[in-house]
């Protein structure tokens, strides 16, 4: 009872962080607000895998809602014995959890990469990749970010949700482990008293 509980909460905090990462790759799509980079293609190119990180978002989301459902203890027996039944639903739970746990990692690493390698933006040079080969070193001199003319403040704007990105997918990796870990011992521990059952008789 209580492992479902819990199994539960994990489940509903998953869609609450897959739903704050479809807000912040939204936002990502549009600095300040402004649609025109979007529409000239001007953006990094790490945020035009916005459509893979938001696919994945979503089946991370659909990941957790499944999650969720598998957590119901009025779900319906797939057979016969109840050792049986729980065992094959704690499968599905190590299989859902472990999709979950790849689409978080796809997102987290896009992050990373997308927050490391800086924005697209128009210099005194033109438009280019003006941090790219500092390694992520322009990310703790604010003094460098005012080479970035157009978009304004695009250094900030992808800082801050790149950063955001990485901890709600980090949080989501985490979860995930948990629960995995969780799925697994209970998996463990039904065969063990489906083992030691015949004995016992």
């Amino acid at each position: 009872m209580g492992s479902r509980k819990c199994g539960g909460y994990l489940s509903g905090l998953l869609i609450l962080l897959a739903l704050w990462s479809i807000i912040v790759n939204i936002l990502l799509y549009f600095p300040n607000g402004q649609a025109s980079y979007a529409s000239s293609h001007k953006l990094t190119n790490y945020v035009w895998f916005f459509e893979g990180i938001c696919f994945s978002v979503v089946n991370m989301l659909i990941v957790a809602a499944v999650l969720l459902v598998l957590e119901n203890e009025n779900n319906p027996k797939c057979c016969q014995s109840e050792n049986c039944s729980k065992k094959y639903m704690t499968l599905l739970s190590i299989i859902f959890s472990a999709l979950g746990l790849a689409f978080s990692g796809y997102c987290l690493v896009i992050s990373a990469l997308g927050l490391v390698q800086g924005p697209y933006c128009r210099t005194l040079n033109g438009w280019e990749y003006a941090f790219e080969g500092t390694a992520g070193r322009f990310l703790t001199d604010s003094s460098t970010w005012i080479q970035c003319l157009e978009p304004a403040h695009v250094v900030e704007w992808n800082l801050i949700l790149f950063s955001i990105l990485i901890t709600l997918s980090g949080l989501q990796v985490i979860v995930c482990l948990i629960r995995v870990v969780i799925q697994l011992s209970k998996m463990l521990c039904v065969t063990y008293s489906v083992i030691i059952q015949p004995g016992v008789i």
